[in-house]
């Protein structure tokens, strides 16, 4: 199938990639000229500016947008609109929120153009491990481009099948899920990202009370210095905490047993704040999830060892740079 990319950082340029390497014809445009021309490199059709982007397409076009959420994806799709026909799809694989993308795709819809919101998880790994893609929009346009998230998705393999699972195997065991209409993969890509959250709060905090188990204020006998890469090594295998996220810390303490590269201030993309929201409005306790995004508040004012275990998986996962702050 043909595909066209618009945004080719991280994330953009790897789905390229890995689009390409199932058989897909992709035509890529980025604002970065070298972006372009890297994936021109490695087979991607090049396209100067959206104009020339859609010109190289056959209809019915479909056009994937992997940029920031707000203006950026906004302005480019305002630009891109007009330039597209009746039939065409439009897809969202940033990390929007899901109440713009009813309204994208309401709008779209009175052009005769359809949206999909693809909530993508993966982050720089994503190339080889494949991505994880929760998907909104109206089911038959899914379908027609089952090709393309079969491509990119891990697959079957990657995990063996739930036991009480039976049947048939579905696209959420491949890795891509068609979540509901516009706006439902944004929203459980959310709430993923949410979760997300907690689960990297806790192991920060659990390596923090692991790090200072030889403090001072404790009794001689009571103290324990403990090999933190180790304890990472260890429960990795076996252990009921064993997951992916364990892996990365457990790379990261590998490179830098004290964290020392990072300063623990910690960023926070929107998602968090979004689920947070999202539990207000539904009036659900969400606790942890809630105590993990003002952690990450609290971050940019003090800056421990657990805070810069919070930026490392955030480096590592997703190749996040945290913003540079002296270390209290």
């Amino acid at each position: 199938m043909q595909l066209a990319m618009v945004g080719l950082g991280r994330m953009g340029a790897n789905l390229v990639r890995r689009l390409m390497r199932a058989g897909h014809d992709c035509v890529v445009y980025d604002a970065n000229a070298a972006a372009i021309d890297a994936l021109a490199r490695d087979g991607a059709r090049p396209a100067r500016d959206l104009p020339a982007l859609v010109a190289q397409l056959v209809a019915p076009r479909t056009v994937w947008l992997m940029l920031p959420h707000g203006e950026p994806t906004e302005s480019t799709l305002a630009a891109l609109a007009p330039l597209l026909s009746p039939g065409d799809v439009v897809i969202d694989g940033g990390n929007s929120h899901h109440h713009d993308d009813a309204r994208r795709a309401r709008t779209l819809a009175q052009s005769s153009i359809a949206y999909l919101d693809v909530g993508t998880s993966g982050g720089v790994w994503g190339l080889e491990r494949g991505y994880c893609l929760m998907i909104g929009g109206e089911a038959t346009v899914v379908q027609r481009l089952a090709p393309l998230f079969d491509a990119l998705a891990p697959g079957v393999a990657a995990q063996p099948r739930t036991p009480n699972r039976s049947g048939p195997v579905g696209p959420a065991e491949r890795g891509w899920l068609h979540c509901g209409g516009a706006g439902a993969g944004h929203f459980v890509k959310m709430v993923h990202n949410g979760i997300e959250y907690a689960m990297m709060q806790s192991l920060a905090e659990g390596f923090e009370i692991l790090r200072h188990a030889d403090s001072p204020s404790l009794a001689a006998e009571r103290r324990h210095e403990l090999d933190l890469a180790g304890i990472a090594e260890l429960w990795r295998r076996g252990s009921v905490l064993s997951s992916w996220l364990l892996d990365l810390a457990a790379n990261a303490l590998a490179e830098d047993g004290a964290l020392a590269g990072y300063c623990g201030v910690v960023e926070d993309s929107g998602e968090g704040r979004w689920t947070v929201q999202a539990a207000l409005d539904e009036a659900v306790p969400a606790t942890v999830l809630s105590a993990a995004l003002y952690a990450r508040f609290r971050s940019r004012q003090e800056h421990s060892f657990g805070n810069r275990m919070l930026s490392a998986l955030r480096r590592q996962f997703g190749g996040h740079v945290e913003a540079k702050r002296p270390v209290n």
